[in-house]
Formats: structure tokens, sequence, C-alpha cells
């Protein structure tokens, strides 16, 4: 009898430990067939090949919510990606959820975020006919665009989970896309707002946007009044509310990820007060108009002269025969901040010269 190989010993070993609701990596199932690895299992096998494709290396240099901030200690999208997944990880661990899966799809979540945050995704919605969401981005950008067209062939669950983790702004439990049929999609999607509540309202002090005192002190009192106490807060209630999906006890019909009804309504309180004060601001509108001017110009240079997009999204772009406005929007949705600004004083500003 053959010796099982190191994933054949892992995917067993899920079986043995994991919860019975969890998503098992000997049952995922990939666009394309192909040899399984000998040593990583399905969802660890998409867990690497997201962190070593280039759109995930690019989040460095994209912002959160901050515009190309100087400062070494803001956010990032990238550093927003990692914290998404950390936190969700935590809590899939104690669940007994598939942490490979969890992770994969923490970190492929906002790979098709456009430069300069939802305000270049505003800008883009605007301008492209056929509509811009940065979670529609991240799933073509795995399916299609990465390897030159041929995408990373990625499990069923974790394109799910990627397009499916955006949520309308009301609540942080509603989607305008669907929900994900795995606990752990389920999951990446409550705790992307987990992180980035939290480190937003810290990143915003900072800025000298906010001040603590400030906040809202109803949703404080339930849940807490640091960083670190609202992330336990949020993580705890996610643990012990949704303990069913560890296997013990009864699941809820349909079994959904969610948090209790006083934690829910602090977060969302909390939620609706960064979109007002922070998201939405005046200061914020102004550098969103700037950010406005920006996109729209480069598109428009790039639609009139698609000759100089890159030969490989070209080559995309052709062999699908899809409008040259959709390459456009590729290129400019997979620049960082900085790229963008640089190409656009590169292409708009006057050059200088020396004596």
């Amino acid at each position: 009898m053959p010796t099982p190989s190191v994933r054949e010993r892992r995917e067993a070993l899920e079986r043995h430990i994991l919860s019975p609701l969890a998503a098992f990596s000997d049952a995922a199932v990939r666009e394309r067939p192909e040899e399984p690895c000998a040593i990583r299992p399905a969802y660890q096998r998409d867990r690497d090949r997201i962190i070593h494709s280039k759109p995930f290396r690019r989040l460095k240099h994209k912002t959160q919510v901050f515009i190309a901030p100087l400062g070494d200690h803001y956010r990032t999208r990238l550093t927003h990606t990692l914290e998404v997944t950390q936190v969700a990880r935590t809590v899939a661990r104690a669940l007994r959820l598939n942490e490979d899966l969890t992770e994969a799809i923490g970190l492929g979540h906002d790979i098709g975020h456009a430069p300069f945050g939802h305000a270049g995704e505003t800008a883009l919605t605007r301008i492209y006919p056929d509509h811009f969401r940065h979670n529609e981005q991240s799933r073509r950008i795995v399916e299609v665009l990465e390897r030159n067209g041929q995408g990373l062939n990625l499990t069923y669950a974790v394109r799910e989970g990627i397009y499916l983790h955006s949520k309308a702004r009301r609540d942080i439990m509603t989607t305008a896309w669907g929900t994900a049929s795995t606990l752990e999609g389920q999951l990446i999607k409550i705790c992307d707002s987990v992180a980035y509540i939290n480190h937003d309202i810290d990143d915003a002090i900072r800025a000298g946007v906010l001040r603590h005192e400030a906040l809202p002190a109803d949703a404080l009192a339930v849940l807490g009044q640091s960083h670190g106490e609202r992330i336990n807060t949020m993580v705890s209630d996610l643990i012990h509310f949704n303990w069913w999906a560890s296997g013990e006890g009864t699941p809820p019909d349909p079994p959904l990820i969610g948090m209790s009804p006083a934690i829910l309504a602090a977060t969302n309180s909390l939620r609706e007060f960064m979109y007002r004060e922070v998201y939405l601001a005046d200061r914020a509108r102004v550098e969103d108009a700037k950010v406005r001017f920006v996109i729209e110009t480069l598109y428009a240079h790039f639609v009139k002269h698609p000759e100089q997009i890159p030969a490989d999204l070209l080559q995309i772009n052709q062999a699908r025969q899809e409008p040259i406005e959709r390459a456009v929007v590729d290129y400019i949705a997979g620049m960082t901040d900085r790229y963008a600004l640089a190409l656009f004083k590169q292409l708009f500003s006057p050059r200088t010269w020396g004596a």
C-alpha cells in the first residue's frame, strides 16, 4: 500500500480535527482540473498563489483611507488585508473552521482595489459604462488577468469568498451580491468590517481628523474604549455567538455566521459614524475631487491611446474580444497610488530642463 503524501495526511487530519461544518480541502473544486500538490492541500495552495501574485504585492502602495500617506504608521491596503486575515484566522481556529481557506479568501479579498481607496473605486464607477466594483475586479484578476489571461485557477470556495465579501453600507451583515456558501467566506465578510472600522479610527486619530472624545459614547460603552478592547469584544462575540459552527450545538437554518444583536448594533453605529465623520466628510470630498480628476484624465488618455497600455493587458483584451475601455480600467485599477500620480505627472505636467 503506497505511503500517503504530506497533503493526504493533512487532509485526513482536517477530517479529524475540523468542525463537520468546515470546508474540507479534499472536497475543493477548481475551475480547471490539475494535478494535486504532493505537499499542500488545495486551499493552502490557493493562499500561496495569491501571495506570489503581482496584484497582491501592489497592495502595499494602495490607499486604505488616507491617500498616499507619508507617515510610516498609516494602514495601506496591504496592512488592512493582513489585519483582516489575522482577525478571521483567530475566529476560524476557535470555531474549528478551515484556516487555510479563511486565509486565502482574506488575502485575496481586496486584490482588485483601485488606487486611492474608495475614492478611486467611485471614480472608476462613474466613468466606466459596465460599472466597477473592487470585489468584481478581484474576482476578474484571479480568474482572468493573472498568468497572461489564464488566471490563478483557484478553487471555487476561494473565488466565491473573494467576490461575496462586500456588503451594503447600512449593515455589515447585508450584501448586494449574495452570501458565501462556506462559513469561512461568511467570516471574512464580517472580519473585513471588524478590522477596518477599528484601524481606520486609529489612523483618523493619528491624522488629526478625529478626536477620541468625539467617538459615539454608546457604541464605546458596549465595545470598549481602546482599539484592543474593541477588537477583543468583536472577536469574542463572533466566537461565542457562533459556537454552533464548531460542531457543538444546533446551527441556525440557514447556517449563517453573525454577531449578537447588541454587538452588531454597536458595530454598525460605529461604522456609520466613520462614514459620516471620515469617509464622506468635507475634507474627504475635497481629495475625492482630485482623485476623480486624475483617474478621469488617465482614462480618457488611454482610451484615446490604447497602444500605451501594457502589452499583456492588450493581448488579454483582444483574445477576449472586449472593448478597449475594459483594458483601460484593468490598467488603472491595477495602479498603485504613487504610480498613478507619477504617470499623471509624466503625461500631463510640463517637463523641466536643466541650464
